[in-house]
C-alpha cells in the first residue's frame, strides 16, 4: 500500500510493477518490461534482417551498413540503443546514425543534441542533413505559406504541415542512405505507428500503399534501401517506459506543427480502440502483414519488377515525371513569391 493505494506486483517478480498489458493481462517492474521489450526486438530484428553469411572476404569490406533513422524521441533512441547492443560486436556490420533537421525552432535543435548525446555515448557515427542543404525550405517558413499555397492549389487543400514535413523528411533520409552507403535503414516506427498507418491506408482505399508498408525484408522496393522496423510489435507506451527505464536520452516534446494532422487524429482512434478492445492494434497489423503475404503468393516479383522513373528534377524515385517533393517546393515558391 502507497497512502491508501496499492500498487500492484509483477508478475515476474516481488517488485512494484509500472506497467499493465492490457492486452496480455500482464503486469511489469522495470527489470522485466525491459527483458519482455528486448526478447520482443531481437525476435523482430531476427525476422526482418536477413545478414549475408560471408563478410570482410579478401580484405575486402564487405559490411552491411545499417543506417538507423533517428530523431531524439524516445522511438528512435530505443531503436539505435537495441541494434547498437545486438549487431554493434559483430565485425559484419556497420551502424550509422542519421538525423534530418527539419528547421523547426525550440524543436528539433534540443531534440538533435538528445540524439547526439546518444550517439556519443553508444560510439556510433552521426550524420545529418538539413531540408535547406536539400533545396527545400525550413518546415516554419513553409508553414507561414501554408495558407497561401492551399489557396492556390486545389490538391493542397486541407493538407497539414505534416504533409509536406513527412514527403521532405523521406528525400532526406534517402539521402542520406544514398551518401552512407546503407544497405538497409532501420526506422523507429512503433506498434501504435504501424496500426495508424494501416488503418490511414485503408480509410484512403490505398492497398498499394499498404503493400509498401515496411519492413521490406523478402520484397524490396526499387530505388531505395529496404526498410526494417524491429519496433514494430512493442506499443508506444513500453517504448516509453523502456527508455525512461534505462535513462536514455530523449526529448520529450512533440512537434509543434503536429495538431490537426490527419495521423493525430487516427492515433486517438487507435487509442479509444486498444482501449475498449486491447489487442486491435496488433489485429491491424497482422491484417496488414497478412495482405503482403497473399499479394506476395499471388505475384511474386511483383516490386522488383515495378518500373518507377528518375524524378526529372532531382533524379530520385517517383511514379511520374516529377517527384511529390519538387511538386511540392514548387507550391512554396509560388506562395513564396506572391
Amino acid at each position: 500500500m502507497a497512502g491508501g493505494l496499492e500498487i500492484p506486483g509483477c508478475d515476474s517478480c516481488d517488485k512494484p510493477a509500472i506497467l499493465h498489458q492490457d492486452y496480455s493481462g500482464r503486469t511489469f517492474c522495470g527489470t522485466h518490461l525491459v527483458e519482455s521489450v528486448r526478447k520482443r526486438v531481437s525476435r523482430t530484428l531476427r525476422q526482418q534482417l536477413i545478414l549475408p553469411k560471408s563478410s570482410l572476404r579478401d580484405g575486402k569490406d564487405d559490411r552491411t551498413t545499417i543506417l538507423v533513422a533517428i530523431s531524439g524521441g524516445k522511438d528512435s533512441a530505443v531503436l539505435l540503443e537495441r541494434i547498437h547492443a545486438i549487431l554493434g560486436p559483430r565485425p559484419d556490420v556497420r551502424i550509422i546514425a542519421g538525423c534530418v533537421d527539419e528547421g523547426i525552432a525550440d524543436y528539433r535543435s534540443p531534440s538533435m543534441e538528445s540524439a547526439r548525446k546518444l550517439t556519443d555515448s553508444l560510439g556510433i557515427e552521426f550524420i545529418t542533413i538539413s531540408y535547406p542543404e536539400l533545396g527545400f525550405e525550413k518546415m516554419d517558413e513553409v508553414v507561414e505559406l501554408l495558407p497561401t499555397i492551399r489557396q492556390q492549389h486545389g490538391e493542397a487543400k486541407g493538407m497539414a504541415p505534416c504533409s509536406f514535413c513527412g514527403v521532405f523528411r523521406r528525400s532526406g533520409l534517402n539521402h542520406l542512405a544514398k551518401v552512407s552507403g546503407a544497405d538497409i535503414m532501420a526506422l523507429g516506427h512503433n506498434l501504435d505507428d504501424m496500426a495508424q498507418s494501416v488503418l490511414m491506408n485503408m480509410q484512403k482505399g490505398d492497398l498499394d500503399r499498404t503493400l509498401r508498408l515496411a519492413p521490406h525484408t523478402s520484397r524490396p522496393l526499387a530505388g531505395i534501401a529496404p526498410r526494417i522496423v524491429p519496433l514494430q510489435w512493442v506499443p508506444e507506451r513500453e517504448v516509453h517506459a523502456y527508455a525512461m527505464h534505462l535513462g536514455l536520452p530523449f526529448f520529450h516534446e512533440e512537434c509543434p506543427h503536429a495538431p490537426g494532422a490527419l495521423r493525430q487524429r487516427h492515433r486517438e482512434f487507435i487509442a479509444a480502440l486498444e482501449a475498449d478492445v486491447p489487442g486491435s492494434r496488433h489485429g491491424l497489423v497482422h491484417t496488414a502483414e497478412r495482405l503482403k503475404e497473399l499479394h506476395a503468393t499471388a505475384y511474386p516479383g511483383a516490386f522488383e519488377d515495378h518500373s518507377a522513373n528518375s524524378c526529372q528534377r532531382c533524379g530520385s524515385m517517383t511514379s511520374g515525371q516529377v517527384c511529390k517533393a519538387c511538386e511540392m517546393m514548387d507550391w512554396v515558391g509560388q506562395a513564396g513569391a506572391t
